[in-house]
């Protein structure tokens, strides 16, 4: 089996047994990845109990709950979506599914109910690596590698994606996926 590389597009899965609480079971996208200057990710199966208009004044009301990115920059909003094509200078993850783009347009699109709460998906801060930082931490074990599908952003339950995408993953994995979450070790 070949060794599988980071990339921009892969989702770094939380090993089972992982006890920063940052991450636990934690699903995270990787928006961008290089070699010099490290790794850019969200985390998407940690909802926070608060929408978007409760954050953003002046932003249009979209029924859109707000995730925890990771634990960096907690203070700044991110936006991953579905709609590249119409969101000008939006950045493409893998099919399906792009990062960010111009905010202005974000807001006119949700204005004009071009953008719903099923396309967009919104975080604050986010998750980050210097360079070498995760190759690392994925070589000591810290991580499991797998492929990003748009549902899982836009469908999947956030309370679900972790075994979804482990069980996805095949083989051993699926077994993996079945194992309870642990607050520590015995």
């Amino acid at each position: 089996m070949a060794k599988r590389i980071i990339s921009k597009g892969t989702v770094l899965l939380a090993q089972p047994f992982m006890l920063d609480p940052n991450f636990k079971r934690a699903v995270v996208l990787v928006v961008d990845h290089h070699k010099k200057d490290g790794s850019v990710g969200f985390v998407l199966n940690q909802k926070i109990n608060t929408s978007i208009n409760e954050l953003v004044n002046d932003f249009p009301e979209i029924e859109s709950p707000v995730y925890v990115g990771g634990p960096v920059a907690k203070d700044t909003l991110h936006y991953i979506h579905d709609v590249g094509d119409i969101l000008d200078d939006s950045i493409k993850v893998v099919d399906g599914v792009y990062w960010g783009g111009d905010y202005e347009k974000l807001k006119f699109l949700i204005e004009n109910k071009l953008i719903l709460p099923h396309n967009i998906r919104f975080f604050l801060g986010y998750s980050g690596w210097s360079a070498g930082q995760l190759a690392d931490e994925v070589e000591y074990g810290s991580w499991m590698l797998t492929d990003m599908y748009a549902n899982y952003a836009f469908k999947e339950k956030p309370e679900n994606l972790w075994n979804v995408a482990t069980h996805n993953k095949g083989g051993s994995y699926t077994v993996i996926a079945e194992m309870p979450p642990t607050d520590g070790l015995n």
